[in-house]
């Protein structure tokens, strides 16, 4: 059955990433593979990020992360081997920094980050996301359903942005608004979460003016351009049609308690696993899922949309984005979180990154 993608509106100043349908039946037959947003304007991504500048970042701080059901969670079964659409291939990473750090502890990618929004009840949340390479270095990468509501009446997110490096309402390197959201066609269609994962291309940055004080009228807030989201903190590189059984980096911002009420994870910094990728796809029946990647990682609900990084370089901070977390799971039966999952990553994986990243964005001051 095929779903219309409506607007939210929640009453906001600002209008929505994806907050039109996407295009309808004509695009669909030219390009089977995505679907794409209609463009926020300027003048409304300005006012997107002064609504989460506002009050010291105040709405950053309330946003919760997406929770679907932690309560309990499914267990994976093995479906087979990965389809391979077309030739493996890959696109190299940008921006790379060299620590000089001698800690055997893993260094952080400065790509990783949280994507905020409003969902259609006017309530705040956050996903786990990163930047990636793109034409115009200003490409981002999560899931799906960090993009789009599959539980709303397949309503679309609402004043959406993207901040690198974010830390207890600090936005170090600014905010970044979404301007146009690709997903799959048969994730927005048929909420088919082999196909969760969303491209989302970005306007450059903005930071508050360090003179905003001299310059407040009636409640509103100066800001002043950032640059290119790929120039201030890199772009990780994508693969697709990878072999299974491969060494991944992944990280995320976990918040949720696990399904027994533990509670190991803050959301407040990011946290990573590393482990080698199951070797046959995997498949959850709560979900539809039936070709998936599973990895051994204990990260709850808030690390979704974050990065699986393949050939991660821990000294120049990149690899090759390889799947972003979709969802959680408890093989072990014992009320933990012990696996996570992601869509395989194949030739119309890359065909709708292709699409996001010839999307030019600019300047919003």
């Amino acid at each position: 059955m095929k779903h219309t993608l409506a607007p939210i509106g929640g009453g906001l100043a600002a209008a929505a990433l994806l907050g039109a349908s996407l295009a309808g039946s004509a695009q669909a037959t030219a390009n089977p593979h995505w679907k794409s947003s209609e463009s926020v304007s300027a003048a409304n991504a300005k006012a997107i990020a002064q609504f989460w500048f506002e009050n010291n970042g105040a709405a950053l701080e309330a946003a919760t992360y997406v929770e679907e059901d932690t309560t309990k969670v499914d267990k994976l079964k093995s479906t087979g081997t990965a389809t391979a659409d077309t030739k493996a291939g890959s696109v190299a990473p940008t921006g790379t920094t060299t620590s000089t750090s001698k800690s055997k502890n893993v260094n952080l990618p400065k790509t990783i980050g949280k994507v905020f929004f409003v969902d259609q009840d006017g309530e705040k949340h956050w996903c786990s996301a990163s930047s990636i390479q793109g034409k115009y270095a200003n490409l981002v990468a999560t899931a799906g359903h960090c993009v789009y509501d599959t539980a709303n009446d397949e309503q679309l997110m609402d004043n959406w942005v993207f901040v690198p490096g974010y830390y207890q309402g600090k936005a170090p390197w600014g905010i970044y608004v979404g301007k146009q959201a690709f997903v799959h066609y048969d994730y927005s269609v048929y909420e088919d979460y082999d196909r969760d994962y969303a491209f989302v291309s970005v306007y450059n940055g903005v930071t508050i003016s360090k003179d905003t004080d001299s310059k407040r009228h009636r409640g509103s807030i100066e800001v002043e351009d950032a640059g290119r989201l790929g120039d201030n903190v890199g772009g990780q590189g994508i693969a697709w049609n990878q072999p299974l059984k491969k060494a991944h980096y992944v990280f995320g911002y976990p918040q949720a308690a696990h399904p027994d009420g533990n509670k190991p994870f803050t959301g407040v910094t990011p946290k990573w696993c590393y482990g080698t990728t199951t070797a046959k796809t995997v498949g959850s029946a709560a979900k539809k899922i039936e070709e998936h990647v599973g990895l051994k990682c204990s990260m709850t609900a808030g690390a979704d949309g974050g990065p699986w990084l393949l050939k991660y370089n821990s000294s120049k901070r990149v690899g090759y984005l390889n799947g972003v977390t979709s969802s959680f799971y408890d093989q072990d039966e014992n009320d933990r979180v012990d696996y996570i999952s992601s869509p395989y990553f194949d030739g119309e994986t890359y065909s709708v990154y292709t699409a996001a990243a010839a999307v030019w964005s600019g300047k919003l001051v």
